[in-house]
Parts: C-alpha cells; structure tokens; sequence
C-alpha cells in the first residue's frame, strides 16, 4: 500500500530545496563579485592597452578567471568592451537606463532651470572622472576598428536623444531663453558634457573637477537661462 508523503524527512528533497535556497544568495552574490572583477579587468586593460589589444585572454588572465567565466558573466569582447563603457557611466558594474539613475531623477524633480542644470554639472563632473580615460582609447580605437567605431557611434547619438529631452525639461520650467530652441539648447549641453571638453580643461589646462563643476554650471545657466 501507497504512503501519502507527510512532508520533507532527513535527507529528503526537502532539505536539497532548503539547502539551494540558503545557498542562492551566496552563489550570487559569488557570481556578481566575478562579474565585477571581469569589469575591472577590462577597464584597466583598455586604459593601458587601448580597446583592440584588449582580448578576452588578457582580461580573463587580468581577473583570474577562465575564459569561459568571461563568456557565461559578460560576454565576447564586443559585450565585454560596452559593459566597461556603460559601467563607467552608471558608476556600477553593470548598465543602468539613464531615466533610472539617481541624478536624473533629481534633475526631474527640480522645479528650476538653475538647479537642473547644476546637478546636471555635478553629475557630468563624477561621471568624466570614470569615463574620460576610457572614452579616450573608444575614440582613439574607433578610428581603425569597425566594432570600436559603431560603439562610439551609438553612444554619441544616445548622449544627443538624451539631451534633446533635458532640453525639453528645461523648456518645461519657463525659464529657458525665448531666443534658443530646444535643439539648440541641447548641442550646446551635449558638446560641453563630452570627454573632449574635460580632457580640454582639466587633464590640459589643469582645472580641478570642482572648478570645471561650477563653471560648466556657470556657462550653461547663463548660456541657456533668461535672465531674472
């Protein structure tokens, strides 16, 4: 005669369940950890090696991992090279949706154009200070090499759709010059939040992050706001 299971006993697939969910947490927590170090190893390859002598071996060797490990965390290099890039924008090992990031939150919820564009500074400040060495060697790859060139090409047109809406918020306070229009105001931001305006002011002219901060606040509200 059949015995109706009164539940999970010792050694039963009850406990397998309980010991997997324990176990979970851990292994993910494992997986982001190698995750992040596969990043890391990438970002530092690209810096001193430039983007096309960055292979998947060097940056597996670099993590202390296998190149397997790199493939199943990130990807092929193509994948590899966009997470380090889309890393150093978010400030995390991972991508994350501009509209989801903490700034332009805040930038939404601010009701002046003044204080828009200076979180906006502020937040350009932190993030060319991650990004700027890497975009550097994109741009410098992008000239010979057709994958570096379509990634720095779609980033670019990314960074000008995305201004294109800040400029429209702007637009929503009231407060933006009667005489610039919308895509106007948007390639003034989008050529002054480029690496190339940082590399120009503070890796040649010597600008500390937090004059180049309030200056690029500075320029924008007097650029882009009516006067009072």
């Amino acid at each position: 005669m059949d015995v109706p299971d009164a539940g999970p006993r010792p050694g039963a697939a009850g406990d397998k369940a309980t010991t997997r969910a324990y176990r979970s947490p851990l292994r993910a927590s494992q997986a982001a950890e190698t995750r992040a170090a596969i990043v890391a190893a990438a970002r530092d390859l690209v810096i001193t090696e430039g983007f096309t002598n960055t292979t998947v071996r060097k940056i597996a060797d670099r993590a202390g991992v296998n190149i397997d490990t790199v493939y199943r965390s990130v990807g092929k290099k193509p994948e590899v090279l966009r997470v380090v890039i889309e890393s150093a924008l978010s400030g995390l090992p991972e991508a994350v949706p501009a509209d989801q990031r903490d700034y332009v939150r805040r930038i939404a919820d601010a009701s002046s154009g003044r204080e828009k564009l200076e979180i906006y500074a502020a937040a350009i400040t932190e993030i060319q200070q991650r990004l700027a060495p890497i975009y550097t060697a994109l741009a410098d790859a992008a000239r010979t090499d057709e994958q570096s060139s379509a990634l720095w090409e779609e980033i670019s047109r990314r960074r000008a759709a995305n201004m294109r809406r800040f400029a429209a918020d702007l637009r929503g306070t009231g407060q933006m010059r009667a005489d610039i229009d919308d895509d106007t105001a948007a390639d003034l931001i989008w050529s002054m939040n480029g690496t190339e305006y940082w590399v120009l002011l503070v890796e040649h002219r010597g600008w500390p992050p937090e004059k180049f901060r309030e200056r690029l606040a500075d320029t924008w509200c007097r650029l882009l706001l009516a006067e009072p």
